[in-house]
């Protein structure tokens, strides 16, 4: 999710708490667009009020890559007062269009070079796996996965995408040694056009 649409997510969290009832259709829009997993559907959809169901939902959208603050904003079409009032707010803030992607790329989101070199733990790339949605794929094949490891991940963890994502960015680590690198995840993020900050968020 570009910067400016996180941030605006975050100045509106307490308001958007208040107007949204998540729960009846926009989780399930999500969901249907792959924004959303199954096991984060049902993580939101347990919360206890309509309020926590929000603040769930805001939780995890920063994570769910380029196309989620766009999903979001389809899905807000019964709570058209809400949707006005977070595209005036952008185009008050930025003076872009809504739909327009940031231009900044890694360089905003600069890691230390020790850390571009480091080879990621099993910790660091359960905590990227958390925060992939369906480009994941795209993700692992340019890291070098062909479409038969793809296969077999998913095979193997039918029942937790997470899971599978996991696999496959395990079995890319245990391939490539060294050369498997926090770099080269971002140069593949960057390819299936997902922000660097997912990454960053990860290594945190």
């Amino acid at each position: 999710m570009d910067p400016e649409h996180r941030a605006v997510l975050r100045a509106h969290r307490l308001y958007l708490s208040g107007q949204l009832l998540v729960s009846d259709s926009i989780v399930p829009f999500l969901y249907q667009e792959e924004i959303l997993t199954e096991a984060q559907m049902e993580d939101i959809l347990s919360q206890p009020t309509d309020s926590r169901r929000t603040l769930k939902l805001l939780d995890l959208l920063p994570s769910r890559g380029p196309r989620a603050f766009p999903v979001f904003l389809r899905a807000l079409e019964d709570f058209s007062w809400v949707r006005e009032k977070l595209l005036l707010e952008l185009q008050t803030e930025t003076g872009k269009s809504p739909g327009a992607r940031s231009t900044g790329g890694t360089d905003k989101y600069q890691l230390p070079a020790s850390v571009l070199q480091k080879v990621p733990s099993d910790r660091d790339l359960s905590r990227l796996a958390s925060r992939l949605g369906p480009e994941w794929e795209a993700v692992v094949m340019d890291l070098g996965l062909t479409a038969e490891d793809v296969f077999r991940c998913r095979s193997d963890h039918a029942l937790s995408t997470q899971a599978a994502v996991l696999s496959a960015l395990i079995l890319w680590k245990r391939r490539e040694g060294r050369r498997a690198t926090v770099q080269r995840l971002l140069q593949s993020l960057d390819a299936a056009e997902i922000h660097p900050s997912v990454l960053e968020d990860a290594l945190k």
